[in-house]
């Protein structure tokens, strides 16, 4: 009985019938460990059981996807301090389905170079390519950010028009706008996801050296603390 069910739930699965497989595992599950109970032959027990890890691990994808679908999901991600691993496409790549066409990212600090600095636009740029490369088709990508200050706003001014000229060569279109009053820090995806990171997209350090490792890779750059959530906009109150 276990065994059909199983059998079963891999044919809803295969079909996309997640809600239904997901009780055809369960089901499953519970029927193949009353067997290991029952059975005495210790090479069974252990085939057994690696079935029924390998039928718990997808189950809990199964969940997972399901909880995305409902828009039931909240995700959160704890970058310690000096944590590596961390890059765009690491931290973005779930999120980058084929559907995704625009982006909205608000974030006060995308401004140039500075005294003690952070490279803030020149990880804006790190995020459209991100994009520029997929599996996403993005079209649009809107910015609204706050005017540098002093006589950095000519210089942030000219970065980002050569940022928005090289983007329309690859099809992609850039919008900014620009706020003195706009705090928070929010990336919106037009395939409903939406993700909060504490710092924005400067959650980097500062590069030891222009030949240092992790100045090119962003995977190797240390990271400052922060808190990224991720959030399904069937599950907010508003997009």
């Amino acid at each position: 009985a276990g065994a059909e069910t199983m059998k079963r739930a891999v044919q809803l699965d295969a079909a996309s019938r997640f809600q239904e497989s997901l009780v055809c595992y369960q089901e499953g599950i519970d029927l193949l460990l009353q067997v290991v109970k029952a059975t005495t032959d210790e090479a069974k027990k252990l085939r057994y059981r690696q079935k029924i890890s390998e039928y718990m691990t997808r189950a809990e994808d199964i969940k997972e996807h399901i909880k995305k679908q409902d828009g039931k999901y909240h995700k959160q991600i704890r970058i310690k301090e000096n944590a590596t691993g961390f890059g765009y496409e690491k931290l973005f790549h779930e999120y980058l389905t084929e559907e995704l066409s625009e982006v909205w990212v608000e974030d006060p600090y995308i401004r140039q170079v500075h005294q003690a600095s952070r490279y803030l636009l020149y990880n804006f740029l790190r995020f459209c390519e991100m994009l520029v490369k997929g599996p996403c088709k993005v079209k649009a990508i809107h910015l609204l950010t706050s005017y540098d200050e002093g006589s950095g706003r000519r210089q942030q001014m000219t970065v980002l028009e050569e940022i928005k000229q090289s983007l329309s060569n690859h099809g992609v279109t850039l919008n900014t706008d620009f706020s003195s009053s706009i705090h928070d820090r929010e990336i919106r995806f037009d395939n409903g996801w939406i993700i909060k990171i504490g710092r924005g997209l400067d959650y980097f350090k500062k590069p030891q050296g222009h030949f240092s490792i992790g100045y090119c890779d962003f995977d190797l750059r240390p990271c400052h603390e922060t808190t990224v959530d991720v959030f399904h906009a069937k599950h907010t109150k508003k997009m």
